[in-house]
């Protein structure tokens, strides 16, 4: 039987706010976490060397896992062998291609609610059953070992994302370690989402690789390395999965592009320029949390990390989609409607992403400053 994906509404909001751009009107876009910064001048450089020297084909650049390897060495120092490393067509694919290699159809895979819209809709294309974990204010928006010792019977498997989208939120490293013990003690095999490392706040991120050591990892070159038009990603299989996780590769995706793959070698080589994004959204960040409590924003989930404020708006709607959309045409701000994120409490939330420069996100408070205030409260 086919199953039921449900559709991804920031997409929706994405193509109105093209539309109405092309009609004229002045658009921030706030609906995706895709930084406007372009990737490092090192990458470019790369690429442009590339395309008049290289035919280019279907490759796996060795020289770019092995840097990935010693990147792990660095930032966290973890031994990593290349050859458990999977370049991907990005993040997407490596979810796609860790779940596939993993578990079967009919297995359980719990997630933390809110939590990223395509974890729950590819669990069930691949015909695997999500397990969605309430995460409230309570835990930070977070899973916790504690919620996961509740589950009976134990998933097959468990999504971690840390930092975590829509919230922004991390799991301290004692809190991966608990995780990590339970996992191991119950069965459950763990992928942990490590797309939005380097951008955190306070709290550094820690890669589940420290705590287990048969985790799946998934990262991409799309945020920190803001290259996500590049479209390239990878995946850390553990040792007893890495030929299943070939063999799939090989036959659903070949190869990442050449081009791609070259482009982002050089852009480890851009440390001051990529600290220099953090920075960018650091600022942001403070904008928005200084800004928002003032025009009655003031339920955020703490986000320690990624480029997202993920904000109630219980007090203005029932209908987060409705919501968006009518803020996107008397604005011009787009954003994502919560319910993506969270099909039970979502209606009542909003994710901003400040991935964008930081004259937008002043703009975007202006606006709001002189439409939120004439907004309707909801009864009650």
């Amino acid at each position: 039987m086919r199953s039921t994906v449900e559709p991804f509404h920031a997409i929706a909001i994405s193509q109105l706010a093209h539309r109405l751009k092309q009609e004229g009107r002045s658009i921030i876009h706030m609906e995706f976490g895709q930084p406007s910064t372009g990737a490092p001048s090192t990458a470019i450089a790369a690429a442009h060397q590339v395309l008049d020297s290289d035919a280019m084909g279907y490759w796996e650049s060795p020289a770019l896992k092995a840097r990935i390897a010693r990147h792990y060495a660095e930032r966290y120092g973890v031994e990593v062998a290349p050859e458990r490393i999977l370049l991907t067509c990005g993040a997407s694919p490596a979810l796609v291609l860790a779940l596939a290699t993993a578990f079967e159809p009919g297995d359980t895979v719990a997630t933390a609610r809110p939590g990223y819209v395509a974890y729950r809709n590819t669990l069930r294309a691949l015909h695997m059953q999500p397990v969605e974990i309430d995460c409230g204010e309570e835990v930070r928006f977070q899973m916790s070992r504690e919620a996961l010792a509740t589950l009976d019977p134990a998933p097959k498997g468990l999504i971690l994302a840390s930092p975590a989208n829509p919230t922004g939120t991390i799991i301290p490293s004692d809190e991966l370690a608990g995780i990590a013990e339970l996992c191991r003690a119950r069965g459950i095999r763990i992928l942990s989402d490590e797309i939005y490392h380097g951008l955190s706040y306070g709290m550094a991120a820690d890669t589940m690789l420290r705590h287990a050591e048969d985790a799946i990892i998934l990262n991409s070159f799309s945020k920190y390395f803001s290259m996500a038009g590049w479209r390239l990603g990878w995946m850390v299989a553990p040792a007893d999965l890495v030929e299943e996780a070939r063999k799939r590769m090989g036959n659903l995706f070949l190869t990442p592009p050449s081009l791609s793959q070259h482009a982002a070698l050089a852009a480890f080589d851009a440390p001051d320029e990529l600290e220099g994004h953090v920075e960018t959204y650091r600022r942001n960040r403070e904008l928005l949390l200084a800004a928002l409590p003032e025009l009655g924003l003031g339920e955020i989930a703490p986000p320690d990390g990624a480029f997202y404020i993920y904000a109630s708006v219980a007090h203005l709607t029932d209908d987060s989609i409705g919501f968006c959309k009518r803020m996107l045409t008397d604005t011009g701000i787009a954003t994502a409607p919560g319910v993506d994120f969270d099909p039970v409490r979502g209606h009542q939330f909003v994710r901003f992403s400040f991935a964008v420069a930081t004259p937008l996100v002043q703009e975007a408070i202006e606006r709001l400053r002189a439409w939120l205030p004439n907004q309707a409260r909801v009864a009650g």
